[in-house]
């Protein structure tokens, strides 16, 4: 895959950052793929271009056996120069761990419904916010940033519609609390332009553009649209590559 992926990212020269989320926990719950196998998958990725890569997640591995061996992965994997590998973590423990293998970066995860926080991690939305503040206060005294994600920000599928205002609630605590940048995911794909369009309004009244990102699914053919319908916010283009879950910052001259 490295020759279609090198010419995708030549050609994504103008974006301002565009990043690759490697979510084994999602993509590998039917099947386990070796260590071995995303080693590659992510040197390629590198080597293709990109310089932002989500490498792997600290979750529990007694609820996800197939991202057990993401300590192995970060050692394992050759690094290269310019290249930032960040790991998801859920928790304090997580985040020790993923310190511990050689993160360069953590990111957190909230979700902007009540059943889906429930049913990912365990918690409600504002317990999750709680053991997400000593994972960011552990990253600052490692000098390590937090990205922080919220899910299902245009819709959930236990509850339907997501209210924007919960959304940016929850956005403005992440960022209160150290987070340098709010991801937001659509993350079963419901979005539409006219709903993200939506959403980035009531964000951008009170968080600057510049500490924004979108990570946009394409269950229903809509993440280019999506996309572009947040970076003409932002007065930037971008774009997106198969079926692969990306997120875009939504302005120029971030690095990666």
């Amino acid at each position: 895959i490295g020759g279609n992926f090198t010419n995708f990212y030549r050609s994504a020269s103008s974006f301002d950052r565009v990043s690759q989320v490697i979510y084994f926990k999602q993509a590998f719950y039917i099947y386990y793929t070796s260590t071995a196998a995303k080693i590659t998958l992510i040197e390629q990725l590198a080597e293709a271009g990109v310089r932002y890569i989500e490498a792997g997640s600290f979750v529990n591995p007694q609820w996800v056996p197939q991202m057990a061996d993401s300590a192995e992965v970060f050692t394992g994997m050759a690094r290269k120069s310019g290249v930032t590998y960040a790991a998801l973590v859920p928790n304090l423990k997580g985040c020790e761990r993923a310190l511990s293998a050689g993160a360069d970066e953590l990111a957190v995860f909230a979700a902007a419904s009540e059943a889906f926080s429930q049913k990912n991690i365990n918690c409600s939305i504002s317990d999750s916010l709680e053991r997400f503040a000593p994972v960011v206060e552990a990253a600052r005294l490692e000098q390590i940033p937090v990205r922080g994600y919220i899910s299902c920000v245009l819709g959930c599928p236990y509850s339907g519609e997501v209210d924007p205002v919960l959304v940016l609630d929850i956005a403005e605590q992440l960022l209160a609390m150290g987070c340098y940048e709010i991801s937001l995911g659509d993350t079963i794909g419901v979005g539409t332009a006219g709903s993200v369009n939506q959403l980035l309004e009531v964000l951008t009244r009170r968080i600057p553009v510049e500490q924004l990102a979108v990570h946009m699914h394409d269950t229903y053919g809509q993440a280019l649209t999506n996309i572009y319908a947040a970076l003409h916010l932002g007065g930037e283009r971008g774009g997106q590559l198969g079926g692969w879950p990306w997120w875009l910052p939504l302005r120029a001259g971030r690095s990666g």
